[in-house]
């Protein structure tokens, strides 16, 4: 079924709307948030970023996934799931104000990143929370349907949020009180997920008492085992294991693009023009966006054409061979092509691993599999920043960062083709975002 189809049929159910209201809400006052954060860190006139503060400030926004997601599970499955939808984003909003007034207050930076991490943290367990809740509120059949469109449509969203976000800054200003009522902004319209959240009965979204469950605190203790066996078993299934892989190379070159962009628009390509480079910069993340959505649109078609196994060498490949052309010759256009470039790929990538996951790996294990999964997202991008600190010049032209994702995308499909060929051979499966 396509996105618009998908979308229609599980639109039908009262409870799926409630929830899925919940999450368009709240990820659009992620993307606000996102944003303003990125304004404060990378794009503020009084700071003069080097690459290190860009490896600081995506840590700051993506480790809280890696290293809270394996742990967030244990609580979600013994908490009431709605009541963490109405409480999450009070708490999170309270933070966000906390944040906004120590952004007015000039207070210092260590503080603003406490207060943001305290927000991404929170943020980490409504999410998740989500995602647990799905199965709750759709039939069965509808299930496939409705992890086709709820990630995709979070995303889209996200990325509105993101661009909101820019227009407020260019009313409010990109000062220290515009950033401070930009985040009071995502902060308010956060909070309101709270009501779209508070219309669903309490009890709807479980989870169910189970007597034999076990306490909390032995189920934490148990996390780093069962991440372990989780390791193994994805060992034993070599093209989902090998896909998750390929999603992983993609996200490290992926964030070396990330630090090589910022870096360069706020200094190669505007010589220090904050907000010329923060609308530059705006443009890619546009781009991105486009290339995320197109391939949702294209990978189901390309995986019917050939096999995953096929399809994900083709789009890594494509990746590097693009990014030579547009990318090495440093030109200001070049950067949002390759936005949009590594937009499908990544996210084809993305949409055939969630798909090998869930097609191959074991019930049992299929909630440790996607911590693994979670954590290799986020870690490898934050690696690949950290390189990027110690590579990248001032201004950011390094032929060095570039050829590493232009000779490693096509390396990394090469890599998966050999060990996809040694494992066993899948009927061609059609790939379907979660």
């Amino acid at each position: 079924m396509s996105f618009v189809a998908d979308l229609r049929v599980v639109l039908q159910g009262r409870d799926f709307r409630r929830l899925f209201g919940t999450r368009l809400v709240s990820q659009f006052s992620d993307g606000i948030f996102q944003f303003g954060v990125a304004g404060f860190a990378f794009f503020s006139p009084e700071n003069q970023t080097t690459a290190l503060e860009v490896a600081a400030g995506l840590a700051v926004l993506l480790l809280p996934y890696s290293v809270l997601g394996p742990f967030v599970g244990v609580f979600i499955d013994r908490w009431s799931r709605r009541q963490i939808l109405v409480v999450a984003p009070v708490v999170r909003a309270v933070l966000l104000l906390v944040a906004a007034g120590l952004v007015a207050a000039d207070a210092p930076d260590p503080a603003f990143y406490a207060a943001a991490l305290g927000v991404l943290g929170v943020n980490r367990f409504f999410l998740a929370a989500l995602g647990a809740s799905l199965p709750h509120v759709v039939p069965k059949e509808r299930l496939m349907a409705a992890n086709a469109v709820t990630p995709t449509s979070g995303t889209v969203i996200t990325f509105v949020g993101a661009g909101v976000g820019f227009l407020l800054r260019e009313v409010l200003g990109g000062d220290d009180l515009g950033v401070a009522l930009l985040l009071t902004t995502s902060a308010v319209v956060f909070a309101l997920s709270a009501l779209v959240a508070r219309t669903m009965d309490r009890q709807l979204l479980g989870p169910w008492y189970d007597p034999e469950r076990q306490q909390a605190r032995q189920a934490v203790r148990h996390v780093v085992v069962g991440l372990v066996e989780g390791a193994k078993h994805l060992a034993r299934h070599r093209v989902a294991a090998s896909t998750m892989g390929a999603m992983a190379a993609h996200r490290f070159f992926y964030g070396i693009a990330t630090a090589l962009g910022i870096i360069l628009y706020r200094y190669y390509f505007t010589d220090g023009d904050t907000e010329a480079a923060l609308r530059g910069l705006s443009l890619v993340v546009a781009t991105s966006g486009v290339g995320y959505f197109m391939a949702v649109i294209i990978t189901p078609y390309a995986t019917q054409r050939f096999k995953i196994e096929t399809w994900v060498p083709i789009a890594l490949t494509a990746a590097g061979v693009l990014t030579a052309v547009l990318a090495l010759p440093f030109q200001e256009w070049g950067l949002p092509a390759t936005g949009f470039v590594l937009g499908v790929a990544g996210q084809s990538v993305k949409i055939c691993a969630d798909t090998t996951i869930q097609r191959d790996v074991e019930e049992i294990y299929l909630g440790r599999a996607f911590s693994i999964y979670d954590m290799l997202f986020n870690g490898m991008y934050v690696l690949a920043a950290a390189l990027s600190a110690v590579i990248l010049p001032a201004d950011g032209k390094s032929y060095l960062a570039v050829m590493i994702a232009v000779i490693g995308y096509p390396a990394a499909g090469l890599a998966y083709r050999v060990i996809t060929r040694q494992g066993r051979s899948t009927a061609p499966t059609p790939a379907t975002p979660r």
